[in-house]
């Protein structure tokens, strides 16, 4: 009974990370830009196109999910983005504790079978 609701709380923040990682790219984005229509276009453009790539190939429903190597490949890229953009942005703690979680999560999702 416990273990099942662990499991639904890392299923939970698996999405919150998600969700992370277009707040994430979002602020880079808007910090980044030299000029406001730069700053929007990356602060909206970044977390939009990752959204889109995320939908198509990583989310759990999707009829296009990698399995494998890529999908692994795919996750690193996707959630390490997140990282990379708070630690250009220089949010470095947050950075690592993103990262931290996303390494933890992944685990247990592999010890779980999720």
């Amino acid at each position: 009974m416990i273990l099942t609701g662990l499991k639904n709380v890392n299923l939970a923040v698996m999405f919150f990370l998600e969700l992370g990682v277009l707040a994430a790219l979002g602020y880079w984005g808007f910090q980044t830009g030299p000029t406001l229509l730069a700053k929007i276009g990356l602060g909206i453009g970044a977390p939009a196109l990752a959204a889109l790539v995320w939908s198509q190939l990583g989310a759990p429903m999707s009829a296009r999910r990698l399995r494998g190597l890529p999908y692994l490949l795919l996750k690193v890229v996707f959630f390490g983005s997140a990282a990379l953009a708070l630690f250009a942005s220089g949010n470095h703690i947050l950075a690592v504790a993103f990262a931290l979680v996303f390494v933890l999560n992944s685990v247990l999702i592999i010890i779980w079978g999720q």
